[in-house]
């Protein structure tokens, strides 16, 4: 069984529908109808059950994902609530005592302390172009499936890693599936003087799907087993913890966890990763999960509002 989630079929692109659809509640698997016409996706509705599209967090990073590099928004760093926007270029030609003046004014505004940091991010419209990767993800959850990894990931991770682009990270990670060297060998991947079998799409998705399936999800089973947290593979905050030790990896995490010392999982847990840091897990690795939910949703979005969803042909999973 691979989760509570449900793989539809869309017509890409095609007359529109009105937003708000109402997203199945059951666990189902529907077959494609035609691989010219229509291409599955996956659509949680736990996603707006559970309210994670309500959060001060995802809430940003939507917003970050619509706005352009010229504009600025500024923003609480540990909560990133939204307190104004600015021209990126005003910003950067202030000089630092009105640099300085500027977020102390934020600070009484909003009652928060000196050390509270005030954060001026660009927009990254530019980087989280969505319609460029539908195709990818359809191909992405066919792979997952064949490997049998919850496809969930599959389309989570092409959503924030590189969306309809090829390219290095800082850190060396390549590919559609951002997978380091080190990693990709140890799931299977060839990479010599020669051959980097990341730049190809379904090999790099197969190395994916293998470290999701044979890593990520096995520590993070032990992490909850070891807080004796309740969980279930296909709960929404379950699923963002994997996706951070696919991020970050199981020690980074694992030492997080410590120092929050749960009673309980879901979305309160969550939220407490999006306020500790532990060495190498830092703004980036808090990061990943904001940007996971609100890629997921602007895809739902995208999907509602500019496809509509095929009839299935063929359920194969009840």
């Amino acid at each position: 069984m691979l989760g509570f989630v449900a793989i539809i079929m869309v017509s890409w692109p095609v007359r529109l529908v009105p937003p708000g659809t109402v997203l199945p509640e059951q666990i189902s698997l529907y077959q494609i109808v035609d691989d010219d016409i229509c291409l599955k996706v996956v659509r949680d509705s736990a996603l707006y059950r559970e309210g994670w599209d309500t959060l001060l967090q995802p809430v940003f990073w939507r917003r970050m994902m619509k706005i352009g590099p010229d504009t600025s928004i500024v923003n609480i760093a540990k909560t990133r609530e939204i307190v104004g926007m600015i021209p990126t270029a005003n910003w950067a030609y202030k000089s630092k005592k009105a640099k300085k003046a500027y977020e102390d004014s934020v600070r009484k505004t909003y009652g928060l302390k000196r050390k509270d940091e005030i954060f001026f991010t660009s927009g990254r419209s530019h980087f989280y172009q969505f319609e460029k990767v539908l195709r990818s993800v359809d191909k992405a959850i066919e792979v997952f499936t064949e490997e049998q990894t919850d496809p969930w990931y599959a389309q989570a991770i092409l959503l924030i890693e590189s969306p309809g682009r090829m390219q290095f990270s800082t850190d060396g990670a390549y590919g559609a599936f951002q997978l380091m060297e080190g990693v990709a060998k140890e799931v299977g991947l060839i990479i010599n003087d020669t051959i980097d079998e990341r730049q190809d799409f379904v090999k790099s998705a197969q190395g994916a799907a293998r470290l999701i399936n044979r890593v990520c999800i096995p520590h993070t089973r032990a992490i909850c087993e070891k807080y004796n947290l309740s969980y279930n593979e296909s709960d929404i905050w379950f699923r963002l913890l994997v996706m951070h030790v696919y991020h970050a990896g199981a020690r980074n995490v694992a030492r997080v966890i410590r120092k929050i010392n749960p009673k309980e999982g879901g979305v309160q847990l969550i939220q407490e990763v999006w306020k500790t840091k532990s060495r190498r897990f830092g703004n980036a690795s808090q990061n990943y999960s904001q940007i996971t939910i609100a890629s997921l949703l602007e895809f739902d979005e995208l999907i509602q509002t500019q496809g509509i969803i095929c009839p299935p042909k063929e359920e194969l999973i009840p």
